[in-house]
């Protein structure tokens, strides 16, 4: 690109798009905000973004997001969508190619930090139709073990009377009881996280912190409040400087935060609303009046699997999810997990279960994505359980083998000792990563300590048919390595 190269903003959106970049065809100015969205993350703004992006350029133009940054480190996001008039560039890999999108939908954003009050009145407003959240796995402070709403000390600090609300759950419910005051009605809070069954739970979580406030707010809240269930799904890896770079020396365009992502996009909603929803089913997504199959599909196929990739993937050196999806001993154990997997999904009519399971291999392998086996390891503690455990505890129940998700478990068991096999040091990224790295180490002495954790694992500990191929697999893994472990396993 030899043209001088052009800031993403309003008044240059002309000039972006003589330069082969797509962007909103629409009148901005003519937008409304009838979407909060808490957690404007990557995955956020390449897909349900996107999506809304979509039906505000098919004319329904009171479906504008106002995004919420929850957290002090958001300020950066704030800072680059402000200087930006909120656009950002959506850059889609595949191989060699790349294009490039400018995405509209996100008409505000308000940082609670930095105004917990303007958050709050933005719920509160009756333009306000719709929250949604990506606020990750952990963010719903519920019990794994128990099923029962176990708030952090974060979400504690807002329950106390005349506590300014800091957290998700302290500024929705504001939002929420004001609306309740003021006669404006309910609304739909939708989350968008991998999470089985994601509105219930959120449904759970919510109701539970407003029952805490006031009992009849609780009530109010379970009863009135719709919280659709819904399955996501779109790989998008960590924005690099790379990537900034790529997008401007390819198209000449300046963004301060693109986000990037593969071709593939799967949204699934349950028909759950109150005070109406954008037409996204006419854009793409699926509605559906139990989301739960697709759910089981994607955490325990997709998601699942990138765990194989994320801990083996490290310990054998690789950095990239497509190097150790392209090893042909961890493509080999990504297939046998697949296969052993699949009988633990519950099949809907509408549903293509093995398309999408012979997909994935091929889109981990997308070099293009540059996504990480790091950002694969993350959040372990809230992931494992949520996608790996329900599939091992699914085949247990039917008297089917759980060899390659033991092994899997192993992995990561290893993996929180925290070095590698050159005994280089594992810094993760996991909210109860002291706790796993003490258990991974107290396996030196007891070899089943790192799976005792009822939260986690429930009783998986006192299963044979699941501790007999899990502690083969570790018992290797500590001994011969990563490689002889997966060639045993594979033997």
């Amino acid at each position: 690109m030899t043209d001088t190269p052009i800031a993403l903003n309003a008044a240059n959106l002309e000039a972006i798009a003589a330069r082969g970049v797509a962007v909103p065809g629409y009148d901005r100015s003519a937008v409304t905000a009838g979407i909060v969205h808490l957690g404007v993350g990557a995955f956020h703004r390449v897909h349900q973004a996107v999506y809304t992006d979509d039906v505000l350029a098919a004319g329904a133009t009171d479906w504008g997001i106002c995004g919420v940054g929850v957290l002090p480190q958001d300020a950066r996001m704030a800072e680059v969508l402000r200087s930006q008039d909120h656009l950002y560039t959506v850059i889609e890999k595949v191989g060699e190619d790349v294009s490039a999108r400018v995405i509209g939908s996100i008409v505000d954003y308000l940082l609670a930090p930095e105004d917990p009050a303007a958050v709050v009145a933005k719920i509160a407003d009756p333009a306000t139709k719709v929250v949604s959240l990506t606020i990750t796995e952990g963010g719903y402070s519920v019990n794994e073990a128990t099923g029962s709403f176990d708030p952090t000390p974060e979400v504690l600090a807002d329950l106390e009377p005349g506590a300014t609300p800091s957290t998700a759950f302290g500024l929705i419910v504001a939002g929420l009881a004001r609306r309740r005051e003021n006669g404006t009605g309910p609304l739909t809070v939708m989350s968008c996280d991998n999470l089985p069954g994601n509105g219930d739970l959120a449904k759970l979580a919510f109701g539970a912190f407003a029952e805490r406030l006031d009992a009849e707010l609780g009530t109010w809240v379970r009863e009135e409040v719709a919280f659709p269930n819904t399955m996501v799904d779109r790989i998008a890896p960590v924005t690099t400087d790379g990537d900034r770079s790529l997008l401007e020396e390819t198209f000449g365009v300046v963004d301060g935060w693109p986000a990037v992502c593969e071709p593939f996009s799967m949204w699934v909603i349950q028909e759950r609303f109150v005070d109406g929803r954008p037409p996204w089913e006419e854009v793409g997504a699926a509605l559906a009046d139990d989301v739960r199959p697709y759910e089981l599909m994607k955490l325990g196929l997709l998601n699942s699997s990138h765990q194989a990739l994320a801990y083996f993937g490290h310990l054998l050196g690789h950095t990239y999810a497509d190097e150790a999806a392209t090893d042909p001993d961890i493509a080999e154990l990504v297939r046998r997990y697949l296969a052993e997997a699949t009988p633990a999904i519950p099949r809907d009519d509408e549903m293509d279960l093995e398309g999408f399971r012979d997909e994935l291999l091929p889109r981990f392998s997308n070099a293009a994505i540059g996504d990480t086996v790091a950002r694969l390891a993350a959040f372990s503690s809230d992931r494992i359980p949520q996608w790996l455990v329900p599939v091992i505890r699914t085949n247990l129940a039917e008297d089917r083998p759980v060899t390659f998700a033991a092994a899997i478990v192993a992995s990561w068991a290893r993996y929180a000792e925290g070095t590698g096999e050159q005994g280089e040091p594992i810094e993760a990224v996991d909210r109860r990563w002291d706790e796993r790295h003490a258990a991974a180490l107290a396996q030196a002495d007891d070899p089943l300590a790192f799976v005792r954790e009822s939260s986690m694992f429930g009783d998986l500990a006192d299963r044979p048919a699941f501790t007999e191929p899990y502690l083969a697999a570790l018992s290797t893994l500590r001994a011969q390595g990563a490689r002889a472990t997966l060639r045993s396993i594979l033997s």
